[in-house]
């Protein structure tokens, strides 16, 4: 009996061991994943930078010109556009705090308007719903708790007896001056969290390093990524780091230029509406509509803003009928023709990544999760043991 149960307990063992083992793992790679989101987020961020600056680069090897000089052009001509950029912002966000009063008196008076209809509706329903025989009988009752109230806070009213405390201070004794230090709330934020500020833009400053050499150092990093592999084992390697390049660069660049397309159409169209500050809020709605599923809603918040100003029923509307027109044309005409068809995800893996990216890095994660998923897809449909969970990723 010993002898038979010996082999059921080892294969019982063995079983266990190739389930946990994988459970573990999956375990520990989430946990890196979340711990170390920031260094994560920062190398990933550089690499979709790479692809999308890539073209120019290759544009500027057409004229002889070396990898390392191109590459500097372009991070130095990309840094100027964001430097330009920034002061264009900063000028126009400096006008927008300095109207934020008349903004926020016009968010009150629409939520005191919203509030009122509110109350309205509910005495309407209530009178329409309540007899008036009952509603007298309820407000009599009211009027008398209220009443026994009064009457009970009275009886509770007691006069003050602590005497007045005499001046202590004598004719000849100087007043001691107290002084009240208030600290303003942006110094304090800043001082809890100076650790977490002083590493984001620490991460922030290697970015345009580590674009510059993934540019520049692009073809010895391919080679000496193939130097891990031998026989076929390269091949398989190679495949699937060109797919996951075609994929990376076809969603990055595409998505690019769709950005910049509903960035210019949104500025002319709001500029065209009188909205105030329309090369603020053209790029920002154009860019916050790629935001995978809560883009229509967030793209909508800058141009309602701006709307505030003229604060009248047909410019909302107006706002929302072209931020949704615009999102519709986007997703459902310039997606695929541009980004083309390399990103093949059926939609339920697309939400759940989108769970899962969104819970382990917040925003950056609903960004990046379907470049992230659609580079697991691509390793997966070139190594050979995987090609089945490729298939379930895929449409």
């Amino acid at each position: 009996m010993a002898v038979v149960s010996n082999p059921l307990r080892s294969e019982a063992l063995r079983e266990a061991r190739h389930i946990a083992l994988p459970i573990i793992a999956a375990g520990v790679v989430i946990a890196v994943l979340y711990y170390g989101r920031l260094f994560f987020i920062t190398s990933i961020a550089a690499v979709i930078i790479a692809f999308i600056l890539e073209p120019l680069v290759e544009l500027l090897l057409r004229l002889h010109m070396p990898r390392s000089l191109a590459s500097f052009f372009v991070c130095t001509f990309a840094l100027s556009i964001l430097y330009g950029m920034g002061l264009g912002a900063y000028s126009q966000l400096t006008t927008i705090y300095g109207d934020l009063p008349l903004y926020g008196q016009r968010i009150a008076d629409l939520v005191d308007d919203v509030r009122q209809r509110i109350q309205g509706m509910e005495e309407r329903t209530y009178q329409l719903l309540v007899p008036a025989r009952q509603r007298d009988l309820q407000a009599q009752q009211e009027r008398l708790r209220q009443q026994q109230a009064a009457d009970q806070r009275r009886r509770n009213r007691r006069p003050d007896q602590t005497p007045p405390v005499p001046n202590q201070t004598q004719p000849g004794q100087p007043i001691q001056e107290v002084r009240i230090h208030e600290e303003s709330t942006f110094t304090d934020y800043i001082l809890a969290h100076f650790n977490s500020l002083y590493t984001l833009v620490l991460m922030v400053s290697f970015v345009p390093f580590l674009v510059y050499f993934m540019l520049s150092w692009r073809d010895h990093i391919n080679r000496s990524f193939l130097q891990f592999f031998h026989g076929e084992d390269r091949l398989v390697a190679a495949r699937s780091l060109q797919g996951i390049a075609e994929m990376m660069r076809a969603f990055a660049v595409g998505n690019f230029i769709i950005g910049i397309l509903l960035a210019l159409t949104s500025s002319l169209m709001f500029w065209s509406m009188r909205l105030p500050f329309p090369l603020l809020i053209g790029p920002l709605s154009g860019f916050l509509s790629l935001i995978p599923y809560i883009g229509l809603p967030l793209a909508m918040l800058p141009p309602l803003f701006s709307a505030l100003a003229i604060n009248k029923l047909s410019t909302y509307l107006l706002v929302m009928f072209v931020v949704s027109m615009l999102h519709l044309l986007a997703l459902n005409l310039l997606y695929p023709k541009v980004v083309g068809s390399r990103v093949h995800l059926n939609p339920l893996v697309v939400t759940f990544s989108l769970m899962l990216w969104g819970y382990l890095w917040d925003a950056p994660g609903l960004i990046l999760a379907i470049p992230l998923t659609a580079g697991l897809k691509a390793v997966c449909d070139n190594v050979k043991g995987l090609r089945q969970i490729g298939r379930f990723l895929g449409d």
